[in-house]
């Protein structure tokens, strides 16, 4: 996605407000009483467990229960780029204050290295630890030098203890590397790329090894003749562009054998196994014959895929940006498999992350992306949004 100088002026003009050489502070939450909301269709309960000051994406829990949440610097320069969800609704900077240290306009005091520059997501491996994308593209316009990564940290003693750097051959120019999965057996992680020139990026977590795949191949590319619509309008940016977003939304299958993607700007969902990837993808080689549509879905942002309780089978929860919902599909129905609704609330403004808590319980968080200064030039640089939950939705 391309910023106009404009825009540009106005998020770095925010950006200087809350700079200066003072340590990152924890901005002012309060966690919201847990209690049933009325919703006007589905068959969840759609439950408020946060709110925040600023504009969220990404929401993980860890096997233990811990809350994690990041938010990117799109159209402010953001006090805290990770945090830890605390019990009494407080944010605490993850891992730490230094980390999170890193501001737009003090770009030339800091290593991107060692610090968040624009972080999208982070996600919970289930093994110990948290693992955060950064893809270092702050206002989603240019890269960092320096700045894109995948960071491992330790969550028993909350330390970073692996950082993989991504340079251009992997971050290329135009890139905005956007949400990660990892193999069932720890070895390696998949990433989408959702900035001008979709791709798939494989990952051997041992080495750092990575490789684009499917670059620029259709299934990771803006779907042609979609318009992503919201509020019943056509999103487009305030001088008339559409919104063209690439692959994004991405979901592992319980088993690890096949991975699920599709463009944000496109209906159609694709999977690809996973022994493709690590294989013949990683080792350079051309698996484009392998990718297999798999129904249509419409414009989606977060997709999670939960094994169901009574039987051998999975579905397939994904975030519904047209019309403020959370749909569900039976993986097992195959690509002709029919969508129902979970929930659908008008406060589901752009559901964008999921994560599972180990009580099943499952967690989205709305970034309200239609909302922002994206779109419309009177939003203000700090968008409040929220982290909701549905109490283990039914299979």
């Amino acid at each position: 996605m391309r910023i106009t100088p404009m825009f540009l002026a106005l998020v770095f003009a925010g950006a200087s407000l809350s700079s200066g050489s003072a340590p990152a502070q924890t901005p002012a939450l309060q966690a919201q009483p847990v209690a049933q909301a009325d919703h006007r269709r589905g068959e969840a309960v759609l439950q408020q467990a946060a709110q925040f000051e600023h504009q969220v994406t990404g929401v993980t829990v860890s096997e233990r229960g811990r809350i994690f949440v990041n938010f990117p610097r799109w159209t402010e320069d953001s006090p805290v780029s990770v945090a830890e969800l605390m019990k009494d609704g407080s944010l605490r900077p993850y891992p730490n204050e230094q980390w999170n240290a890193w501001r737009n306009v003090r770009r030339d005091e800091l290593d991107p290295a060692d610090h968040w520059v624009c972080v999208q997501s982070v996600v919970a491996d289930g093994r110990g630890s948290v693992w955060v994308v950064d893809p270092a593209a702050p206002a989603v316009d240019g890269i960092v030098p320096g700045g894109p990564k995948l960071v491992r940290i330790d969550l028993a003693s909350d330390r970073v203890a692996q950082v993989i750097r991504f340079g251009q051959d992997i971050a290329i120019p135009g890139s905005y590397l956007n949400d990660v999965r990892f193999s069932t057996d720890g070895r390696h992680a998949f990433l989408t790329d959702a900035g001008q020139r979709g791709a798939l990026v494989v990952v051997e977590l041992s080495s750092g090894r990575a490789r684009r795949v499917l670059d620029g191949q259709p299934s990771t590319q803006p779907e042609k003749g979609v318009v992503v619509r919201t509020d019943g309008r056509p999103l487009r940016y305030p001088d008339g562009r559409p919104v063209l977003f690439a692959a994004d939304s991405i979901a592992l299958s319980t088993d690890g054998a096949w991975l699920y993607w599709k463009p944000l700007t496109g209906t159609t969902l694709y999977r690809i196994q996973t022994a493709a990837l690590t294989g013949r993808g990683l080792a350079g080689a051309d698996v484009s014959g392998q990718v297999q549509p798999y129904g249509r879905v419409g414009p989606t942002d977060g997709l999670w895929i939960a094994r169901r309780t009574d039987r051998d089978s999975e579905i397939l929860f994904l975030s519904s940006i047209e019309d403020n919902a959370i749909k569900a599909r039976n993986l097992a129905q195959g690509p002709g498999g029919s969508l129902r609704t979970v929930v659908q609330d008008p406060r589901l403004r752009w559901p964008d992350t999921f994560s599972q808590g180990p009580d099943g319980s499952l967690y989205v968080t709305t970034s309200r992306i239609q909302d922002s200064a994206f779109f419309n030039r009177d939003a203000p640089l700090a968008l409040p949004t929220q982290l909701w939950r549905l109490p283990r939705p039914r299979d």
